[in-house]
């Protein structure tokens, strides 16, 4: 659905992006992360149309970017950061005039911008001016204006970007749903947003691609996957002296007792070694029962540190 080749792009002496390529098939949500200046918004302006690249290429549903700028734009919706929103319409004008501006013929216009709003919810503020919408509504009127044409790709810039955390689970979950028949890039600094929602990570950093995997695959790709938080039941002392003594384990650090007649271990093992299985077995072995085993990290937080830092 979404083909990337090669893209480059400078402004004068400096380099935004460098050579960036990827492919996302039909029906994949993918989530575009890297930190502020890594060229995730130059990247997704480019695929958008909005910006063209030096050289590279953007194929949208097998139409070329720079070829066919009009038909394949009618194959994407777009919701910016900043929601192009004009606050003195009411949200059914606003909708109309996205309609006409789209240059829409084959859908019939008010069954179409009614389905979009029962969809996104929206329906109770439709006659309601924009201006006096809160946040969360207004978010929800940027992503209806993006599904205005019915677009099999969408591309969605910080959704959530200065919303609750009502109104983040709200529009996640609208997003979801939306992912169900379409193609969908979002581009966002909230890491358990992009671990909730997105079947596949690209991590950006430097204008160069440093990762591009499922999140579950990319956690486990950090050192701090290699970070076992346990609880034993046990004295300490002697819990210690056998976790230490495990082959794999490099450091068995005591934390404390969380809970009566239990100690909390923070245990660092050697590199592409899984401990786990050794690690039950000799606590049974000794009669320690494991009351809690827990990686460290269970977020995309320390391999988007890791990547971005190492290309720093």
């Amino acid at each position: 659905m979404i083909n990337v080749s090669g893209l480059t792009k400078s402004y004068g002496k400096n380099r935004g992006i460098n050579d960036i390529s990827f492919t996302i098939p039909e029906g994949e949500i993918v989530g575009f992360l890297g930190p502020n200046g890594a060229g995730k918004t130059t990247t997704m302006n480019i695929i958008t149309g909005y910006l063209s690249a030096d050289t590279g290429s953007v194929d949208i549903a097998g139409l070329d970017m720079l070829k066919q700028p009009g038909e394949a734009k009618k194959h994407i919706g777009y919701l910016p950061e900043q929601p192009p929103l004009y606050h003195a319409m009411t949200v059914k004008s606003y909708l109309d005039f996205v309609y006409d501006l789209k240059g829409i013929k084959d859908i019939p216009r008010q069954p179409h911008i009614s389905g979009i709003c029962e969809i996104i919810g929206i329906t109770d503020v439709y006659q309601r001016v924009i201006g006096h919408l809160s946040k969360g509504y207004k978010q929800r009127v940027g992503l209806a204006q993006a599904l205005i044409g019915d677009p099999d790709v969408l591309i969605l810039d910080e959704p959530t970007v200065g919303l609750d955390p009502r109104q983040i689970v709200e529009i996640r979950n609208v997003i979801k749903d939306m992912g169900k028949k379409r193609t969908i890039i979002l581009s966002s600094h909230i890491l358990p947003e992009v671990s909730a929602i997105c079947e596949r990570v690209l991590v950006i950093s430097n204008g160069v691609i440093v990762a591009d995997d499922k999140p579950d695959n990319l956690v486990g790709l950090s050192a701090s996957a290699r970070t076992l938080l346990v609880r034993v039941a046990g004295p300490s002392g002697s819990v210690r002296e056998l976790l230490q003594g495990l082959e794999g384990v490099k450091s068995a650090k005591l934390l404390g007792k969380m809970e009566p007649d239990s100690c909390d271990f923070l245990l660092e093992n050697e590199q592409d070694v899984d401990i786990r299985k050794t690690l039950f077995a000799a606590l049974s072995k000794a009669a320690y029962p494991i009351l809690m085993l827990r990686p460290q990290s269970d977020t995309l937080e320390d391999i988007f540190l890791e990547l971005t830092e190492e290309v720093n």
